[in-house]
């Protein structure tokens, strides 16, 4: 590996001098970036996936949806149609992608849509839903709109700051672009992460004065959840299972389910779309063991898996410390960028 990024990194330079530039356009006014009037909050990261943006997003939701008019708007990634896609009763996960699709499940009263052309994807919104706040999903490289708050996440295990610039590494753009970050958010930490830690990644991170640093964890569920029923983890950790997962980093998730010599594991990438065939080879192993899997995967494979064996584990972040100042934060730039802010005050 280490002479593969040698041998890469000669591309790496090139990658970043035109990330560089066309960040020196957009910062310079030359390219614009159109604002509007209402909060718009991004979340997004610099490297390539797996940082826990979907979480992230779900705690949005959960902090500020039960106040305000609140809608999500994602690319879609995957998803098989084209152009600006508001969820209804009818969407499918093909017609939105696996992410938005799991936020159009959970969260009845928020509004979920997708478009590529972020600004586009805005001005739908503001025409048929006027949401008082929109949350922008990976959208920090999306420059053509300029979000009033931006969450910038790093995993605990993959900093930004000890990567490459793709190829010869994982980030998207230069570490320089965490400039652009309201707060930093650290994911995936151990939850006994001590002060010591801590200092070494803000070290590590040199973060501007204005920039706010915090720390998360995982949460898993105590219990994994079929259309019908449920199962908690101790009785599940005795079973014999199969665990199916595509997402981008899977150990994690594979160890809280206590994987033995009896389960069977398969692995797809990220996002991936399952196919007949991929479905009669899980069917094939299945027997008379139950699936677990991810709330991404789930929303794939509900309909392709028998109900009665198809069963998903939730997870939720949990801020390790100073939780209370991260929703105060959030909270203040939307009562302050609010159209009508008087009426949010209280």
């Amino acid at each position: 590996m280490k002479y593969l990024r040698l041998l890469l990194f000669p591309f790496s330079i090139l990658y970043g001098l035109i990330t560089s530039f066309r960040n020196f356009l957009f910062d310079k006014g030359i390219l614009k970036s159109h604002s509007f009037d209402l909060p718009i909050i991004a979340v997004g990261n610099l490297s390539v996936g797996g940082t826990g943006k979907t979480p992230q997003i779900e705690y949005l939701i959960r902090l500020l949806s039960q106040k305000y008019k609140l809608a999500t708007l994602s690319r879609g990634y995957k998803r098989k149609s084209e152009g600006f896609v508001l969820a209804n009763s009818s969407s499918q996960v093909s017609e939105i992608g696996d992410e938005p699709f799991q936020f159009h499940q959970k969260f009845k009263n928020i509004a979920v849509a997708v478009d590529a052309n972020r600004r586009n994807g805005i001005e739908q919104l503001q025409q048929i839903v006027n949401p008082e706040i929109i949350l922008l999903d990976d959208a920090f490289q999306h420059r053509k709109v300029k979000a009033g708050f931006y969450i910038l996440l790093t995993a605990y295990n993959d900093l930004y700051a000890d990567d490459f610039l793709l190829p010869a590494g994982n980030l998207r753009e230069s570490r320089i672009g965490a400039e652009r970050a309201s707060v930093v958010v650290v994911t995936k930490c151990p939850q006994d992460l001590s002060e010591k830690e801590r200092n070494i990644i803000e070290r590590k991170l040199q973060l501007e004065t204005a920039q706010k640093l915090f720390f998360t964890t995982v949460i898993y569920d105590n219990f994994v959840f079929s259309e019908k029923s449920q199962i908690s983890i101790e009785e599940i950790k005795l079973k014999p299972k199969m665990i199916v997962a595509g997402i981008a980093k899977p150990k994690p998730f594979y160890d809280f389910l206590g994987v033995t010599n009896n389960d069977e594991i398969i692995t797809f990438p990220d996002h991936h779309d399952f196919s007949e065939k991929n479905i009669q080879n899980i069917e094939n192993k299945l027997d008379n063991k139950i699936l677990i899997t991810t709330e991404k995967d789930y929303v794939r494979l509900k309909g392709k898996i028998s109900a009665e064996k198809l069963f998903y584990l939730p997870i939720k972040i949990e801020f390790l410390f100073n939780g209370e100042q991260f929703d105060e934060t959030i909270k203040n730039y939307v009562r302050n960028s609010t159209r009508n802010s008087s009426i949010h005050s209280r």
